[in-house]
């Protein structure tokens, strides 16, 4: 029976260690790092979107005006400018980043943004549109419908709702190659790395990670040790290409793409990623914060139009005219409720659950969720970069 336990003993205790010394999540060279000289390109173009329900540009926007007319015109139609209405048309820019390597005829997305006044691209389709790169070259073609991440509608007396951004939006695979960028010849002695985010951390990690990759290449004919990979610097990591590969170095860059590398410790300090434009919070799991008090609330202005009928006496001779009547309240709230503000204690917080468990002690929506953690920053208390987008 005593036997039975210490083999149960033993077994969740080397079932414990087991999970306590699981490998960290690895990430490949490629999800890490760009080969020096094989980077994407930006595109831009400017073009028209049509067939939009009355929420495209209109009053001052007369280069759509104009742009419609020229269109017109290729298309083997002349039309006066002035008798050109485009409240179903919108000028927008198009942007788009062509990979390296890219060969005619291949897809890529773009992205098409407003120009003029254009209240909503909803439902709108962009007219052909060349893309041009930094040399003036015309390098894609796009066109097609437009996937737009939000609504807006509205009524006659002049009261909208709108969700997300509705002035740009995407079409998929909507533009077509059309020439293939040169890209730089790929160096028969070495290869070098471009780290996306530099750590002296992740380039000695990946450094060590190659040599240990390619082990048996680095004993010369001398019996030496040299090294394959070497750290130049937080974001430069050196490769010497193996005799076997001189001739294949696309070869030796896909094994270099598909190794894995798990640093030993953090690369870079914990991170709060603040997208303004949707209200978004990103916390990552690295965030600290230390014992403070918060008070947090707001103001609420409502404006109310109730239009009055004043109807003058039979005898008065008078007109029926339309009165306005503007109610406006003023109400602070705090945490959602009316009445004055309070401090709220927020203890420290060790680990990643006790930070959002103390953040959602404050009841604040992600707006004031923003402006809090920027206080908090501000304050010394939270214990993170913040990085607005």
């Amino acid at each position: 029976m005593q036997r039975l336990k210490l083999s149960i003993a033993l077994f969740l205790l080397t079932s414990t260690i087991a999970v306590l010394t699981y490998p960290a999540q690895a990430s490949r060279v490629q999800e890490l790092c760009d080969v020096e000289g094989v980077r994407p390109n930006q595109l831009v173009g400017y073009g028209l979107v049509v067939g939009l329900d009355g929420s495209g540009d209109r009053g001052q926007a007369r280069f759509t005006v104009q742009s419609t007319a020229a269109m017109l015109r290729r298309l083997g139609a002349t039309i006066d400018p002035r008798s050109i209405q485009t409240k179903n048309a919108a000028a927008v820019v198009v942007t788009a980043s062509l990979p390296s390597h890219s060969n005619p005829g291949s897809r890529i997305d773009v992205t098409v943004s407003s120009l003029g006044n254009a209240r909503s691209l909803a439902g709108g389709t962009l007219v052909q549109t060349p893309l041009f790169g930094a040399d003036r070259e015309v390098y894609a073609v796009a066109q097609g419908a437009l996937v737009v991440g939000g609504f807006s509608a509205g009524g006659g007396s002049g009261s909208s709702v709108t969700r997300n951004h509705v002035t740009a939006g995407r079409v998929p695979r909507g533009a077509i190659v059309e020439r293939r960028v040169a890209g730089p010849n790929l160096n028969r002695e070495h290869v070098t790395l471009s780290l996306r985010s530099p750590s002296f951390v992740m380039a000695n990690a990946i450094a060590e990670r190659i040599n240990d990759q390619f082990r048996d290449e680095l004993t010369d004919s001398e019996g030496r040790d040299p090294a394959l990979a070497s750290a130049l610097d937080s974001g430069t990591v050196r490769i010497r290409v193996p005799d076997r590969f001189a001739d294949n170095q696309v070869g030796f860059i896909a094994q270099l793409s598909g190794i894995d590398v798990v640093p030993n410790q953090p690369t870079h300090a914990p991170r709060v990623v603040i997208d303004e434009r949707s209200g978004t919070v990103v916390i990552g799991g690295g965030v600290r914060i230390s014992e403070v008090a918060v008070a947090q609330g707001g103001v609420t202005i409502e404006v109310r139009e109730r239009p009055a009928v004043s109807q003058p006496n039979a005898l008065a001779q008078g007109e029926t005219t339309v009165v306005p009547d503007t109610e406006i309240t003023v109400e602070e709230s705090a945490n959602g409720q009316s009445g004055r503000g309070s401090l709220r204690q927020l203890p420290a917080g060790a680990d990643l659950s006790s930070v959002v468990e103390a953040l959602n002690r404050l009841g604040a929506s992600p707006r004031d969720l923003i402006s809090i953690l920027q206080a908090l920053h501000t304050a010394g208390a939270l214990q993170a970069e913040i990085e607005v987008q």
